[in-house]
This record gives structure tokens, C-alpha cells and sequence, in this order.
């Protein structure tokens, strides 16, 4: 009976190491995608677009391990509990590589017009819906359910600077009716990433749930739209 449990854990914690490739690989096309977009790097953007399948690859890949993991350990309460939330986690991570793909696809569509004014709080909302993500991730790992608790207040920040951003592309608009298209391409952007911090607390809401078995709604903003282009 030892060398199955053995057995398990190891398998256990090799897809939680897998998680982990997968999340690197997430927050790192979330930086990218913003870079890309204020340096209007559009070879960098067909690229980003293009590895996001390495990103879908891999979360099938591990989605395949988990199934296959649950079929035949048939793995009870907390193991169990934690392969539930593998599995939503990763999903998570894939739509958030969506989002920074979506941005990337902006930057293409925006063409080879000058941005309406150099970047500020956009790379700013990219770097703390990334550092969400991996606090949220470190929260997984550790089954840290007071980190996972705590991350929904980094939101408040994103969703301060994304109206900031509405703000100064509404009196853009204002200024000049012709600035519509791309304040509208920018907003989208800004968008993405605010959608982005609200499925890392998604990812919080399945910490808590692999420690305690709880299904704890944290308090974020939810919204219906689609990540965008």
C-alpha cells in the first residue's frame, strides 16, 4: 500500500510542477504582450500569437494527466480535491493566455498609426495582474489559504487603473472624434488585463477550495464580456 501512495505523490507533484510551467508560461505572454504593444513590435506580436497553441498544448497535455491520474489511483477528499482544482486552474491559465493573445492582436490591428500618447498605465495593470497570478499560483502551492484570501485586494488596484485609463482615452476621444478606433483598440487592451486579475481570483477561489473543501466566492467584480479580439 506504501509504494502506491508513493507512487501517487510523485505523480501528484509532477503535475504540479507542471502547473507551474504552465503559469510561467501565462504571465510571461502577459508582460510580453504589453511590451510588444508599447514598443509596436508587430513581428513579436504574430509570434506571441502563434506560441499561444504551446500554451494550449501544454494545459491539454496536463488535463490528459489529471483524468488519466483520477482514473486510475481513484484518489479520495483532498487528493481528489486537489486534482479538481488542477483542473480548473488550468483552464484559467489558458483563457488568461487568451487575453494577452487578444492584446497581441491589437497591437497588429492598431497598424502603423503612432500610439494616441506613450504607455504608462497599461504596462503598469500588466505588471500587477502578473504578480496576482503568481501569488496566486505560490498560494496553490503552498495550500496557503490566507495569501489566497488576501489576493482580491491587489484587484481593487487593477480595476483603479483601467478606469483610469477609460478616463484619458474618453477626453482623447473628445479632443478629436478621429482618435475613436484606436482609443476604443487601447481600451480593449486594458480590458484583457482587468479581465485577467478577475480569473486569478478564480484561481484563489480553487486554493481555497483544494485546503478547506469551502466554495468561497471572493469579492470581484465579475463581467460579461469576452476577452476581446
Amino acid at each position: 500500500m506504501q509504494q502506491p501512495r508513493k507512487t501517487f505523490d510523485r505523480e501528484l507533484q509532477r503535475l504540479q510542477d507542471e502547473i507551474l510551467i504552465l503559469g510561467n508560461m501565462v504571465e510571461n505572454a502577459i508582460i510580453e504582450s504589453v511590451q510588444l504593444l508599447k514598443q509596436r513590435d508587430f513581428e513579436g506580436s504574430r509570434r506571441l500569437i502563434a506560441d499561444d497553441r504551446l500554451i494550449n498544448k501544454k494545459r491539454f497535455a496536463i488535463e490528459e494527466d489529471i483524468l488519466a491520474l483520477i482514473a486510475m489511483q481513484q484518489p479520495m477528499a483532498g487528493d481528489l480535491r486537489t486534482l479538481a482544482a488542477g483542473l480548473e486552474i488550468i483552464t484559467e491559465l489558458e483563457r488568461i493566455g487568451d487575453y494577452a493573445k487578444g492584446i497581441a492582436r491589437i497591437n497588429i490591428m492598431i497598424g502603423e498609426k503612432p500610439l494616441l500618447k506613450p504607455l504608462i498605465d497599461i504596462p503598469v495593470m500588466a505588471e500587477k495582474a502578473r504578480d496576482m497570478l503568481h501569488k496566486a499560483l505560490d498560494a496553490f502551492v503552498r495550500r496557503d489559504v490566507e495569501l489566497a484570501r488576501a489576493i482580491p485586494a491587489d484587484d481593487d488596484e487593477v480595476d483603479a487603473l483601467y478606469n483610469q485609463v477609460y478616463r484619458e482615452l474618453l477626453t482623447f476621444i473628445m479632443s478629436d472624434p478621429h482618435n475613436i478606433e484606436q482609443a476604443n483598440y487601447l481600451l480593449w487592451a486594458a480590458h484583457n488585463l482587468e479581465r485577467a486579475a478577475d480569473r486569478v481570483i478564480n484561481l484563489c477561489e480553487r486554493v481555497i477550495f483544494t485546503v478547506t473543501g469551502e466554495m468561497a466566492e471572493l469579492d470581484a467584480r465579475e463581467s460579461d464580456l469576452a476577452g476581446g479580439f
